[in-house]
């Protein structure tokens, strides 16, 4: 797939804005376990926390529900952090070598933020990766955060729904 250039960037953040009021995303990001029957002697590399055999398919997704990055073949005992970190589109986001554009000023602000992905409690957090506020007991801002980020992160689940 293409690397989008700034522009193509800046479009998908505007999507994001316009339809999940989420201000500077450039996609959500997720993994999907995609069963299989195990490679003989192939032990435990493919067994996964949903006690099947899979390969993961890790996708960074836009909010129209295209695919923007997509990783594929990742053994199923993998975590999606795990497999991030070894994919080309992780080691691309940690080395800067993408071309995402510079931070915008959050709407109704004087505010710059950089431009980040979207994801679940499934990855770290990052300086170009949001993830929700972990617990139970939190205060109104951080549900409200975590809701919002939630709306826009779950792009990248409809679109697998979507491919299936």
């Amino acid at each position: 797939m293409p690397v989008p250039n700034e522009d193509t960037w800046n479009t998908i953040a505007d999507y994001f804005w316009k339809m999940w009021q989420f201000p500077n995303c450039i996609g959500a990001l997720d993994g999907k376990h995609c069963v299989i029957q195990a490679p003989k002697n192939s032990g435990s590399l493919y067994w996964n926390y949903k006690k099947t055999f899979s390969l993961v398919l890790l996708a960074l997704v836009d909010a129209q529900y295209n695919f923007i990055a997509v990783d594929v073949g990742a053994y199923g005992k993998n975590s999606d952090a795990g497999i991030l970190s070894n994919s080309n589109l992780g080691t691309s986001l940690e080395n800067g070598s993408i071309n995402i554009p510079r931070g915008k000023k959050l709407p109704g602000s004087d505010v710059d933020l950089p431009m980040i992905i979207v994801g679940d409690e499934g990855f770290p957090l990052k300086t170009y990766l949001m993830r929700p506020y972990p617990g139970a007991n939190l205060d109104n801002e951080k549900k409200i955060f975590n809701y919002r980020l939630s709306r826009a992160r779950r792009v990248s689940e409809n679109a697998f729904g979507i491919l299936q």
